[in-house]
């Protein structure tokens, strides 16, 4: 497969964008200037080429509104519909979930009735556009034939995508309709859930899930829930027979469910931080460690949705009221309270609030001492659990497994409080206040484990060099572990100090304990994408997890910054620099997403914006060396020889950190790809943490192959 490039002609089309990419090839966004419309353009590596013919003639054979349609065929690509779109992604309303799940149905049902098998169901290939949904990549589509043989990918070869295969396919058996329906009941699970129904670390433990294991319940509507236990089970005959048949059920159960009955879904919260009503407003890292604390308490019941700390907070101070915040939190019920303190006294108080018309549906004022501080978190997660008649599970319901002392417990507290406030002098903070907590307490984990978080951000922003503090971050997740064998944190940081120092068997081993336990946390879900998925190159999977880690985060805008960095991995250009404007209305001097729209815009050639974008971003972070080789190769574009200079300088002479990276930046963005390659090679051996993010989408083909095999990256499945 020869190399193309955003600008360059394939036949008559012009080329615009990557869009995706993978192991079996690419997909373009191209313009047809004969027909004055836009295509996407697929084209396969040499080693599938073969399915080209095959592909064009299963689309051709189909037409149909929710399948993607072919529009040409080329010597080695295909030039189909271009669907500007996103993929499907859940959770979503049941009726919304009922309305997508009948076009996927009817587009299956139309396959099969022309003898065609899809085999690759999944939520990637289904697009969706306002409400419509469209069928993709029919690349691992097989004929039904009278033969049974026919549908044999071949004995021991497994063809399509783990989490969605059904048990025959995942073991190389003849395939029938059926098995399109298996995969149909794991995306219908994803959509109503948003987490998928067969989940596991690694392929081999998603495959054993698939062919042993049920999926968890979730909280669907029994008309639902009875379509997808039928869709997903393991004996062909036990499923639907047929896609007419699965169609017929769905506009039955669509039919016999009221609208509202299908739209019970699962109740929300937003706790808002706690006003500190206390005389000494030095206390404020109390209330709102308090509020923290209830909402990860919370996190832990099932059924209830739980808005993150960062977008609850973002609130904090700002006269806005309560259906506001609902609206852009998407939730349906606010708690808030007070904290007054007054020596070893507290007075708290706590309301449950009904977002819709703004009653209370419980409120309680706790007169306590400061020791009971944690028996009352415990009460009010209990109460409201109640209130929203949610399950309280085992694990939430039983008795703290340690308690800590109380002053180290407000050290702990502060050292979260500085964490939220960025800054030089609140690192510093950060790392005093946490020492003080251990020294109080040598058996509080949640301690070590923030002072671990404290040294890996040294590394992730640049402070000091990875191979100083990554050593130090371990130490203190691993103290952490041998008080809590079992705190998730703890694993997954350990996870992403492997993957800094590129161990990623490892990393894979910690990930994996660190999502053992459900409910697994959204932010865990969410650094299992960033830290592990994005860099090994699963960049669909990445953005799948960060997109559902930010689902109840909206507010959370290093989340949505690191999101927009995958969607940027991925192709999707527009979609990243849409998330990074998002981020830019709520705080526009948030110097990632200056940095990354100003990589993106120098990328679509609008050079003078990403100089504006990133020299902006500079100003905020000047010891960032990738920000410091970007703006220096933006500079001599513009012919600011002077002050790319003195930038280039300071990263050979060590004044800024990491300048390894920054100058395998500024030679990729030169054009100078040997000289990029040959830094890039420097800061491999450097470990630096964000090499990757900052520069696979700068170096393509056999130079990014070779810096990935330096890497030990392992070969995405």
């Amino acid at each position: 497969m020869a190399d193309i490039a955003a600008g360059t002609q394939l036949g008559p089309y012009e080329v615009i964008c990557l869009l995706g990419s993978g192991g079996m090839g690419e997909v373009w966004k191209a313009r047809d200037p004969r027909l004055g419309r836009l295509v996407a353009i697929k084209r396969l590596a040499s080693a599938h080429a073969g399915r080209f013919q095959h592909e064009a003639r299963a689309i051709a054979a189909l037409n149909h509104p929710h399948i993607c349609q072919i529009h040409d065929i080329g010597p080695d690509y295909l030039v189909l519909e271009y669907i500007d779109g996103q993929p499907l992604r859940g959770p979503v309303p049941p009726t919304e979930a009922v309305h997508l799940a009948l076009q996927i149905a009817s587009a299956l049902e139309e396959a099969h009735r022309q003898g065609i098998l899809h085999r690759d169901l999944k939520p990637a290939n289904i697009m969706v556009t306002g409400r419509i949904a469209k069928l993709l990549d029919f690349g691992l589509a097989k004929l039904v034939d009278a033969e049974i043989e026919a549908t044999r990918t071949g004995e021991g070869i497994v063809s399509g995508t783990a989490a969605y295969m059904s048990p025959e396919q995942a073991e190389g058996k003849a395939l029938d309709t059926r098995s399109d329906i298996f995969s149909f009941g794991a995306v219908l699970y994803e959509l109503l859930s948003g987490q998928r129904a067969f989940r596991g670390t690694s392929t081999a433990a998603v495959l054993s899930a698939v062919l042993r294991d049920d999926p968890p319940p979730i909280d669907a509507p029994a008309a639902l829930d009875l379509i997808l236990r039928r869709c997903l089970q393991k004996p062909p005959a036990q499923r639907f027979q047929s896609t007419g048949e699965l169609r017929a059920a769905i506009e039955a159960a669509a039919a016999r469910e009221p609208a509202a009955q299908l739209d019970d879904s699962q109740p929300s919260i937003a706790v808002l931080p706690f006003d500190n009503m206390s005389a000494d407003r030095t206390t404020d890292y109390f209330s709102d460690g308090l509020a923290e604390e209830i909402i990860h308490a919370l996190a832990q019941v099932p059924g209830l949705k739980v808005a993150g700390r960062t977008s609850s907070f973002f609130f904090q101070g700002k006269d806005v009221e309560f259906a506001e915040i609902g609206r852009r939190l998407n939730v349906d019920h606010i708690l808030e309270g007070s904290v007054r303190q007054a020596g070893n006294r507290l007075r708290i108080t706590a309301q449950l609030i009904k977002v819709a018309d703004g009653f209370h549906l419980w409120s309680e004022r706790y007169d306590r001492e400061m020791t009971d501080i944690f028996s009352i978190q415990d009460e009010i997660t209990q109460a409201i659990a109640t209130a929203l008649r949610a399950r309280l599970s085992p694990a939430t319901a039983a008795p703290r497994s340690y308690t800590p002392n109380l002053r180290a417990y407000e050290a702990y507290l502060k050292s979260r409080d500085y964490w939220f406030k960025p800054s030089q002098e609140s690192l510093t903070r950060v790392k005093e206040s946490v020492e003080h907590a251990i020294a109080l307490d040598p058996k509080f984990a949640l301690a070590y484990s923030m002072l671990g978080i404290y040294y890996t951000m040294l590394a992730n922003l640049g402070v000091r060099p990875s191979r100083e503090v990554i050593p130090l971050a371990r130490a203190a997740e691993l103290a952490a572990l041998r008080v809590d064998p079992s705190l998730p944190e703890a694993h997954a940081l350990l996870g992403v100090c492997d993957g800094i120092e590129y161990e990623w068997s490892a990393a894979q081993s910690r990930w994996r304990l660190a999502m053992a336990r459900e409910p697994v946390s959204r932010d865990v879900r969410f650094w299992y994408g960033n830290h592990y998925l994005l860099p090994i190159g699963r960049v669909v999977e990445a953005v799948e997890a960060m997109a559902w880690g930010l689902e109840l985060d909206p507010l959370n805008l290093l989340y949505r910054h690191h999101l927009a960095l995958g969607l940027r991995h991925a192709g999707r250009l527009e979609d990243a620099e849409a998330e990074l404007r998002k981020v830019l209305e709520v705080d526009a001097d948030f110097p990632p997403a200056l940095d990354t729209l100003g990589a993106i815009c120098a990328e679509q050639g609008r050079f003078e914006e990403a100089l504006s974008l990133t020299a902006h971003a500079y100003g905020f972070t000047p010891w960032a060396s990738p920000t410091a080789g970007q703006l220096a190769a933006l500079l001599v574009r513009s012919g600011d020889t002077s002050r790319a200079n003195a930038l280039i300088e300071k990263l050979h002479n060590g004044e800024i950190c990491g300048g390894s990276a920054g100058l395998a930046v500024f030679h990729a963005m030169r054009g100078e790809s040997d000289r990029a390659v040959e830094w890039a090679e420097r800061a491999i051996d450097e470990r630096h943490p964000l090499l990757v993010r900052t520069l696979r989408p700068l170096l393509a083909g056999p130079r990014w192959s070779a810096l990935a095999k330096r890497m030990k990256t392992p070969t995405p499945s």
